[in-house]
């Protein structure tokens, strides 16, 4: 899969599932546009391609804040034209009983699982609908799908990603815009090193391949969700979980 002379914009890029996808992407040829509340490390991974002899750049946004999105996405048009590609990448979430959640905390999971995503796609959406073409790659959940323990709200924002992927292919398929959703399952990035070592230890005995996945391996879903091999590919949701999640 080839991504020459094509701009993709990769949130949560810092780290992660975001970090190896804006590396798939670069390694592929495209022009990857980083994007991510971390300073430091979204420039230091912007640098680290460019010095490979990839073509990238860096951007600042906090999808909790629909200002800083505004401004983001008038930056990205201004410097970069419309993206090909947009992969809302950027989550967070907290493993906790419900009953022990905040207003607060709900309110960030909420924002940056699902209002943060949203907004940024609708103040991208339209040039890329002017243009008559694009791809959407929403990074959802498996506990989107199947709900998850001591994961009530991120669940339940993810679970919002989905529909919204959905429902938004619906409408920009005129346009030759395609969404589509990857659902990662048990991942090894920097948020499930924080999860206990108990829990890591029984979720690997739980997926029938007894491993965590790869950041690569799910960044691999996201690049054929891209590609001009997903053409006719819309509206659809991908588990990457060996096999964990069987969902129809």
């Amino acid at each position: 899969m080839k991504f020459n002379q094509r701009t993709v914009l990769v949130t949560g890029a810092a780290s992660g599932i975001g970090r190896a996808t804006a590396q798939a992407f670069a390694d592929a040829g495209a022009h990857v546009v980083l994007a991510d509340i971390d300073e430091a490390k979204g420039a230091k991974a912007a640098a680290e391609l460019r010095e490979a002899g990839h073509k990238a750049d860096y951007l600042p946004v906090n999808l909790s804040d629909s200002q800083s999105i505004e401004q983001f996405a008038a930056r990205v048009i201004d410097k970069f034209g419309a993206p090909d590609v947009i992969v809302n990448g950027a989550g967070w979430g907290k493993t906790l009983p419900f009953v022990e959640g905040t207003p607060d905390l709900w309110d960030r999971v909420i924002s940056l699982n699902f209002v943060g995503p949203m907004q940024l796609t609708k103040a991208l959406l339209p040039k890329m609908i002017e243009r008559g073409s694009g791809r959407i790659v929403n990074i959802a959940s498996d506990a989107g799908r199947v709900g998850s323990l001591g994961e009530t709200v991120y669940s339940g924002a993810k679970g919002g990603l989905i529909a919204f992927t959905k429902s938004l292919a619906r409408e920009v398929a005129r346009y030759k815009i395609n969404v589509n959703c990857v659902c990662p399952g048990p991942t090894d990035t920097p948020l499930m090193a924080a999860v206990p070592d108990r829990v890591k230890e029984a979720l690997t005995k739980a997926v029938p391949f007894r491993r965590l996945g790869k950041a690569e391996e799910v960044a691999d879903a996201i690049l054929f969700f891209a590609s001009d091999r997903a053409a006719y590919v819309t509206g659809q949701v991908l588990s990457v979980s060996g096999g964990l999640t069987m969902a129809g």
